[in-house]
């Protein structure tokens, strides 16, 4: 990616990662990825806002020469490697430059690069720092999405240079996106996969940069955002405790019992003018599952039992949501069995991170019956109730 104008004296100097499918072994990425890095020049200094994922420094240090700049000061938002990665290829060719950061963050980066000292400038919280006609703020976002997280925000530009907030996987070639629609559906993801287990963070730190005049936001992943105020809206929505009327419903079938109850239940749901939605677990993509899952009120599981437990496929997907914690209302269990089932029990133990109230199980031996079609007819109901 070439070095790239925002506004006077603001370059976007970072890469795309065009192949990157998989992020932290777990995150997939179906359409790529930015590691963003900016580069403000002032009437006397110049920063560097965050560097690059260390695959890519090649392609930073050739912008940074492009440029012909000499750095100064290189702010670290964050110290995950993927914003972090390239610190000491800046250092060793500016090594009179700084690292300006928060206390947090100074000490991820010592336990990860081997770093004195004196090569750092430790902020407090509002702290800013002057470039001569450019004018730093700095603001402490903590658990977005790591404790040592912060923003930038560049005063006489109105530019915030937001680190992993509002960001989005999503790699292109233009320095905006060319689809506001499709930005949109990538950031909900990206909050879904990373943001969502810090909802009551993020909601205090959205207060904290409420009083900015922001008109261009510079997040670390995704192209830059030229609308700031409708994705902060939706970061406010997402945060929110308001829920909508919709279920979710993840499900595993061997042969075919658990998948008939599926089949049913969610004609039943539809029947009764709700919102449903099912993920075939052995299909599914991961991610548009997680997403769904951000303003749902309602998750129904749907899996046969192996060994007592729940399928494995299932039992995966529970221990991730378990792990991010969407801020669901209501939870039901439904499947089969042959021999045995612990399977209602294994599950609610999966989910204990959720504060959620439970519908009736329905669990069936064998081939579902008059009697447990009846049942999941008292389950959709159920869950009327609760939208009603």
């Amino acid at each position: 990616m070439a070095v790239r104008a925002i506004k006077k004296g603001i370059y976007a100097v970072g890469a795309i990662d065009w192949d990157r499918q998989l992020f932290d072994e777990l995150i997939p990425t179906p359409q790529g990825t930015t590691y963003n890095s900016y580069l403000v020049e002032g009437s006397e200094k110049t920063a560097l806002i965050d560097t690059v994922d260390p695959s890519k420094t090649s392609n930073l240090m050739d912008n940074l020469e492009e440029t012909g700049l000499k750095i100064d000061y290189i702010i670290a938002n964050h110290a995950e490697q993927d914003h972090s990665g390239s610190i000491l290829a800046v250092l060793k060719k500016f090594p009179d430059a700084v690292v300006v950061t928060n206390p947090q963050c100074k000490k991820l980066l010592k336990s990860f690069f081997q770093f004195s000292d004196e090569k750092f400038h430790v902020l407090e919280d509002g702290e800013s720092i002057s470039l001569g006609d450019k004018t730093l703020k700095f603001i402490f976002t903590p658990w977005v999405h790591w404790p040592d997280t912060m923003v930038t925000y560049v005063e006489q530009d109105k530019i915030l240079f937001s680190c992993d907030f509002f960001g989005s996987h999503l790699a292109t070639s233009q320095l905006y996106a060319p689809d506001a629609a499709l930005l949109l559906v990538y950031a909900k993801r990206y909050y879904a996969e990373i943001m969502m287990p810090f909802r009551p963070m993020i909601k205090t730190n959205l207060q904290k940069i409420d009083n900015l005049d922001i008109e261009i936001i510079g997040p670390s992943h995704g192209p830059l955002i030229s609308n700031p105020s409708e994705i902060i809206k939706l970061y406010s929505m997402w945060v929110s405790d308001e829920t909508l009327p919709q279920v979710i419903l993840p499900y595993v079938s061997m042969h075919d019992s658990t998948r008939i109850m599926v089949d049913y239940i969610v004609e039943a749901l539809i029947n009764r003018g709700i919102e449903v939605k099912p993920f075939n677990l052995s299909k599914v993509e991961i991610g548009e599952l997680l997403t769904a899952l951000v303003d749902a009120s309602t998750l129904v599981m749907a899996a046969p039992t192996v060994l007592t437990k729940p399928h494995p496929l299932l039992a995966q997907t529970i221990y991730l949501i378990n792990l991010l914690r969407p801020k669901l209302e209501y939870g039901a269990i439904i499947g089969s069995f042959g021999w045995g089932t612990m399977m209602e029990k294994e599950i609610k133990e999966l989910l204990s991170n959720l504060n959620i109230e439970y519908h009736e199980t329905v669990l069936i031996k064998g081939i579902p019956e008059d009697k447990d079609f009846q049942d999941l007819n008292n389950l959709a109901d159920q869950i009327l109730k609760t939208m009603e």
